[in-house]
C-alpha cells in the first residue's frame, strides 16, 4: 500500500500524471480541485472566503484520504502540496497506516506552456484560468514543499508522460 502526495504549480500535469499512475497501479485519487469546486459551487448562492473554502476542502480531502488508507487503498493525492503542514499531514498519515509514503513533484517552468494548458483545459470553478503574476509563479515553483527525510521524486512534465511514467511508476515501487 502507497500514499502519492503530488505537487506542482496549476496547470504542471499533476491530474494528468495521477490518473496514469492510477491506471497502471489501480490506486484511488483524491483530487483537491473536485472537493474545493463541489464546495464553491454548493455555496455559490451564499457567497463563502475563497481561503475558508481552500480550508473546508482541504479537512475533507484529508478525511478522505485517512478513510481509504485505513481500509488499505492505496491513494493518490492531486493537489499543488504548497505548505509544509501539508507535507507533515501526508508524512503522518502514510506512517499512521504502514503505507510507503511518496512525493511527486509535476515541474514546468514553462510559463506559455502552463498559461497554454491552463486555458485549453476543462476548467472546474476553482481552478485559475492563467497565470497572473510571473513574480507569484517563479516564486511558486522555487519554494516548493518537499519532505524531510523522504526520498521524493521531481519530474519534468514539459515532454510526453510517455518519457516518464514508468520512471514515476519505479519509484512508487522503489
Amino acid at each position: 500500500m502507497f500514499f502519492v502526495q503530488m505537487s506542482g504549480f496549476p496547470g504542471s500535469g499533476k491530474s494528468t500524471l495521477a490518473r496514469n499512475i492510477s491506471k497502471l497501479t489501480g490506486a484511488l485519487i483524491i483530487d483537491h480541485d473536485i472537493v474545493k469546486s463541489a464546495l464553491v459551487h454548493t455555496l455559490n448562492e451564499a457567497p463563502i472566503d475563497p481561503k475558508l473554502a481552500g480550508k473546508i476542502s482541504y479537512n475533507i480531502d484529508w478525511s478522505l484520504i485517512d478513510f481509504h488508507l485505513a481500509q488499505g487503498q492505496s491513494v493518490i493525492f492531486d493537489s499543488p502540496c504548497l505548505y509544509e503542514e501539508m507535507v507533515e499531514k501526508g508524512t503522518q498519515l502514510a506512517e499512521k497506516y504502514d503505507a510507503s509514503y511518496k512525493y511527486v513533484e509535476c515541474y514546468l517552468d514553462d510559463i506559455e506552456e502552463i498559461n497554454f494548458r491552463l486555458k485549453n483545459r476543462e476548467r472546474m470553478i476553482s481552478q485559475i484560468e492563467e497565470i497572473q503574476s510571473e513574480e507569484a509563479f517563479k516564486f511558486t515553483i522555487a519554494n516548493s514543499k518537499k519532505p524531510a527525510g523522504y526520498p521524493y521524486l521531481v519530474v519534468n512534465t514539459g515532454q510526453q508522460i510517455e518519457n516518464y511514467i514508468l520512471d514515476v511508476i519505479e519509484y512508487i515501487n522503489s
